[in-house]
C-alpha cells in the first residue's frame, strides 16, 4: 500500500511534524488542540491517527494521571524526512506560528509534572516535579494521610511551582 492511498497520511504527517519541531514533548491535548482548531480532521479520526502512530512505533505516548505525552521515535523520524514535502507550506506555517504564540505556555505544561499513588504504607505519595528541557530542577516527593491532600498538592503544584522553586533556593543558597 502507498502512503498516497491512506486518506490519513497527512494528518499523521502533520502530528509527526509537529513533534519533530518541537523540542521538548508535547501533550496529546496541545496536538489535539492545533489541529482541532485549524479543523484539518476531527477528535475520533485525530485519536485514530495518534493510535496508529504509536502502534507503528512512530511516536511514543507515555500517560500520567491527567496528561499522555507524545514523542517522535527515530523511526518517526526517518519517516517524517521522506515524506516532510507532502505537508503543504500553509500548514507548516499554521505549526509555525502556533509553536512562536504558544511554546512558552507549552512548555511549562510539559515542564511541571506532579502525580499521586497510594505507598505500602497506606499513605499517599505526591511526587512533584520542575525540570527544564530533560534536567530535573527540583523533585519532591511528599507523604500524605490521605488521597484527596496528594490530589490537592498535585493540583496546586501545578499553579505554585514557581514560588515554591525560588523559596527552596532562597532558603538554600
Amino acid at each position: 500500500m502507498t502512503m498516497t492511498q491512506d486518506p490519513l497520511t497527512l494528518y499523521k504527517l502533520i502530528v509527526l511534524y509537529m513533534l519533530d519541531k518541537a523540542n521538548f514533548p508535547l501533550t496529546k491535548a496541545q496536538v489535539s488542540n492545533f489541529i482541532l482548531e485549524k479543523e484539518y480532521t476531527n477528535f475520533m479520526t485525530l485519536q485514530q491517527v495518534i493510535s496508529e502512530l504509536v502502534d507503528a512505533g512512530l511516536i511514543t505516548a507515555k500517560s500520567t494521571r491527567n496528561r499522555t505525552h507524545l514523542a517522535i521515535t527515530d523511526e518517526g523520524r526517518d519517516t517524517l524526512s521522506f515524506f516532510e514535502n507532502r505537508i503543504g507550506d500553509s500548514i507548516k506555517k499554521d505549526i509555525g506560528a502556533f509553536f512562536s504564540d504558544n511554546e512558552m505556555e507549552m512548555r511549562n505544561e510539559v515542564s511541571i509534572i506532579s502525580d499521586y499513588y497510594k505507598a505500602v504504607s497506606g499513605e499517599y505519595e505526591a511526587h512533584l516535579l520542575a525540570k527544564e528541557k530533560h534536567v530535573k530542577l527540583v523533585e519532591i516527593t511528599l507523604s500524605v494521610p490521605d488521597e484527596d491532600t496528594a490530589s490537592a498538592i498535585c493540583a496546586n503544584w501545578q499553579n505554585k511551582n514557581q514560588e515554591i522553586y525560588q523559596y527552596i533556593i532562597k532558603q538554600l543558597f
